[in-house]
């Protein structure tokens, strides 16, 4: 416990952002027509009109129109087409 302590209080001091020490999703959104998850742990469904991606904290929903899936790495998604909504399935 005290050690878990010590290292937060480090990674505050260092200022070291949340979702780079740990798996905690980030998600970006440009605009209405782009949007970028890091920390993802991959796509559950795909549909024109409806994406589901996988994070460690839960699904990610996203909702639209002429929706695609643009740059994909081993953690990383980008999501591009008129998004209209976005919702969070926490486990």
């Amino acid at each position: 416990m005290k050690m878990r302590e010590n290292l937060s209080k480090i990674n505050e001091l260092l200022e070291i952002p949340k979702e780079v020490i740990s798996n905690i999703p980030k998600v970006t959104m440009i605009g209405n027509e782009e949007l970028l998850i890091e920390n993802c742990q991959g796509v559950l469904e795909y549909e024109e009109f409806f994406i589901r991606v996988a994070t460690s904290i839960g699904n990610i929903n996203i909702n639209g129109f002429k929706l695609n899936l643009g740059k994909i790495t081993e953690d990383n998604i980008c999501v591009k087409g008129i998004i209209e909504n976005i919702d969070f399935e926490c486990r």
